[in-house]
């Protein structure tokens, strides 16, 4: 029997996930991806427990392959370091089966693809255009790749292909497209071997935060996101993040003096302006920032995309990969759409810079009961979150 070929367009953390989950599944897959070669410079990511049980359901142990090291508590903190909220990761695990786990993206990327054949993966090939995506109602109705160095046909073509995703450019031209969040962000991971950092720690003040992050290999990966005008780019990056952050609490100077500026990447950040109508057209899937790119600020962007990767596999071991993508659609769109919604939300209560409103966000924070913060993460990570279609 000819096994079935999926073509992944984009190597990132959901790409690379969905080719590992159906592989494991019998099926040949391509993966295309436009970079020349893996980057070892990246930034790190927490994979929260819903993310976790994503990669169980696929057959990937994120722990054992990166390690599983976890921070002592999530903490929130003012610039002078006083504590405005605080989860600690031993509750966590208690009411979620497992702490999240921070990584360096370049290590769990590395892990991934080391879990596919030789061959499957293809770099320094993009994947430009996707011609008809199998809408036909014949069986055979089979999409071509267009790549930049060759035609390929698939049974399905799943589009991972980024935030500003060209195959959903060329099936939804009249969608809004990208909406820029008023901040950029700064990222970049620090070598073991400065002072320890037990807590994972974000820090809110007017118009600017900075977070630190214990990675599970030691090392330590801080961001730092401001209200700027789009574009903004500084000439010397650390002198302007000791400007904005300097004075902060310990041990945010200390950590800053260790950043090589080579190794920062800065990215200002969007979300998708509407939501797509849907995750699929024919034999196309869209999976990702592709599909529904959020922003940052409640740590799913990475993590939706594996549950994307986990529920899209697991759908496709049924014969008919149209009904298979539709029912995809139906599982994905609601869910990942609320997120975007939330983080936009809570990133614009974040990003606050008047101090009047400072004063009252920080209040309320303070104010706000363990009961309502549980509610809020039990819709992340557990009760009304994850799981596996019928």
């Amino acid at each position: 029997m000819t096994r079935r070929h999926a073509v992944v367009a984009g190597a990132g953390i959901g790409g690379l996930s969905v080719a590992v989950a159906l592989h494991r599944r019998g099926w040949e897959v391509t993966v295309c991806e436009r970079a020349a070669a893996p980057s070892a410079v990246g930034a790190g990511i927490v994979l929260a427990p819903n993310a976790l049980r994503a990669f169980d359901a696929i057959g990937f142990d994120a722990v054992r392959a990166t390690g599983h090291a976890a921070p002592a508590a999530m903490d929130l903190r003012r610039p002078g370091g006083r504590l405005l909220s605080r989860a600690d990761c031993a509750a966590l695990t208690a009411r979620y089966g497992r702490p999240p786990l921070a990584v360096h993206r370049p290590s769990l990327s590395a892990a991934l693809a080391a879990e596919l054949p030789g061959g499957t993966l293809r770099y320094g090939t993009a994947v430009t255009a996707v011609d008809d995506a199998g809408d036909a109602d014949d069986a055979d109705g089979r999409p071509v790749v267009r790549t930049s160095t060759g035609d390929l046909t698939a049974d399905v073509v799943i589009a991972a292909d980024g935030i500003r995703s060209p195959i959903r450019c060329q099936y939804f031209p009249a969608h809004p497209g990208l909406h820029h969040s008023g901040e950029t962000a700064w990222r970049t991971v620090l070598a073991a071997g400065g002072p320890p950092v037990h807590a994972a720690t974000e820090t809110w003040g007017r118009g600017e935060r900075f977070g630190v992050v214990p990675l599970a290999d030691g090392r330590v990966y801080v961001y730092a996101t401001a209200v700027v005008p789009e574009g903004h780019r500084p000439a010397d990056v650390r002198a302007e993040l000791l400007r904005r952050y300097g004075t902060w609490h310990d041990p945010i100077p200390a950590l800053l003096e260790r950043i090589d500026p080579a190794a920062v990447l800065q990215h200002d950040l969007y979300d998708l302006a509407a939501p797509l109508p849907r995750f699929h057209q024919g034999r196309l899937a869209w999976l990702g920032d592709a599909a529904h790119a959020m922003t940052p600020n409640l740590g799913q962007g990475g993590c939706q995309a594996v549950e994307d990767a986990a529920v899209l596999a697991h759908l496709l071991e049924g014969a008919d990969v149209r009904a298979a993508l539709a029912a995809y659609s139906a599982a994905r769109c609601a869910r990942t759409d609320a997120l975007r919604v939330r983080s936009r939300r809570a990133g614009r209560v974040a990003a606050l810079t008047h101090p009047l409103a400072v004063a009252a966000r920080d209040l309320a924070v303070r104010a706000t009961p363990a009961r309502a913060t549980r509610r809020a993460l039990d819709g992340l990570f557990t009760f009304d979150g994850f799981g596996l279609p019928e």
